[in-house]
């Protein structure tokens, strides 16, 4: 028995090792970073998916172009916390390398290194035999020169009466122009693209939803696009509310708020209580949910309770110009409320029902007949008697 269970375990040890020699893969990339050109003040990002079993360790390397035999090994926060660094590993295994406010000296070969060679660390080994290698190429040019106008505050919808300019002037580019055009809130404005280099948007009589942030944008023929920014602001106004909501107790409600204004204001949800106060609302009931982005605030409750949530509900609009409110009332009726029509002609049954009860009990007794009084009185036949009566004078003579 002994040496049958030494046998099963010699032969299972065996088998683990052919599966894991069967089953292994040699790493392999399925996406590489791709080679860009970008300007000073930009940022960028590479990405590197690779594949094998074991899943392969991933690295960043990077060289100048003028010394692309030399590479130094880059980490997360090098390069004064400008190189970031995120790796994830799973069936396979993905990296993500960003550096952001580009120089002129980060420019060169940016590569990706993948091995699941388990002697990849060893450095008796070469590497060129033990990892695979992609690469990507980044090339950093100055960013031309743009002069733009300040930004601008736009005041009352009264006292906002004359239109505002926006400018920008390309002074120097490393590449030739090609056109420019606005774009508002990363949307391009329509009929907008020129060929100038001094290129000017107006705004006639500008409202709270004129604000936000504008930005011209030059095309060159070899170079990437360059920019610039102006932001228009305002104080908010909220455009759109839930002005009342109607729910039974146990249901869920929702209330929203949405507004104009830039920049996206600070959004704050507020109940008025008995006293005629208000208690600020957040997220640490457990019933209460609220969802902010941009222009646009959700408040979500849970589970209503008819003693509790109904009242005034106010949303609060905040950013450095001005701030908005506006409320919203939330009714909560009774699981009973679907049956008040019918219990209301069910009442109204019964009272008449108790009426027409209480009217014949109390009817007067002469009203009523008696049942040992005659009902008519007993006919005679009078011309009869009357005959009789003069038969008998005759005779009588």
């Amino acid at each position: 028995m002994f040496s049958v269970t030494r046998m099963l375990s010699m032969v299972l040890i065996v088998g683990n090792v052919m599966l894991q020699y069967v089953s292994s893969q040699n790493a392999g990339f399925v996406k590489s970073p791709m080679s860009e050109i970008k300007l000073t003040g930009d940022a960028f990002e590479l990405y590197c998916d690779v594949v094998g079993n074991p899943v392969p360790e991933i690295q960043w390397w990077y060289a100048d172009i003028n010394r692309a035999d030399s590479f130094k090994q880059l980490w997360d926060g090098a390069r004064k916390r400008r190189v970031s660094i995120n790796t994830a590993y799973g069936a396979n295994g993905v990296s993500v390398l960003a550096i952001s406010h580009l120089t002129l000296e980060d420019a060169g070969v940016y590569e990706c290194r993948a091995s699941n060679d388990p002697r990849r660390n060893d450095l008796r080994q070469n590497p060129a035999s033990t990892w695979i290698r992609t690469q990507a190429t980044i090339s950093v040019l100055q960013k031309p020169r743009i002069n733009a106008s300040d930004q601008e505050i736009l005041q009352p919808k009264a006292a906002q009466e004359v239109p505002i300019t926006l400018q920008c002037n390309l002074t120097n580019s490393h590449s030739t122009h090609r056109e420019t055009f606005w774009m508002k809130n990363a949307r391009e404005i329509p009929k907008t693209r020129t060929e100038h280099k001094n290129t000017v948007y107006k705004i006639y009589k500008p409202r709270a939803d004129d604000s936000g942030e504008y930005m011209c944008v030059y095309t060159f023929k070899s170079a990437p696009n360059a920019n610039a920014s102006i932001e228009v602001r305002a104080a908010p106004e909220i455009t759109g509310h839930k002005r009342s909501e109607n729910k039974k107790e146990g249901e869920n409600a929702m209330l929203f708020c949405r507004s104009v204004g830039y920049p996206h204001p600070v959004w704050l949800w507020r109940k008025k209580v008995d006293s005629g106060s208000y208690i600020d609302i957040d997220n640490s009931t457990g019933r209460f949910f609220i969802t902010n982005q941009d222009n646009y605030t959700n408040l979500s409750i849970t589970s209503l309770d008819i003693s509790t949530d109904p009242g005034e509900y106010i949303c609060n609009a905040s950013n450095i110009i001005g701030s908005k409110e506006s409320m919203t009332i939330l009714r909560v009726r009774s699981h009973l409320a679907p049956l008040w029509p019918f219990l209301g002609v069910l009442a109204e049954i019964i009272i008449l029902v108790v009426i027409i009860v209480v009217y014949e009990k109390r009817k007067r007794p002469d009203e009523v007949p008696d049942d040992d009084e005659p009902v008519a009185p007993i006919k005679t036949n009078s011309t009869n008697n009357h005959k009789d009566k003069n038969v008998r004078q005759r005779n009588t003579n």
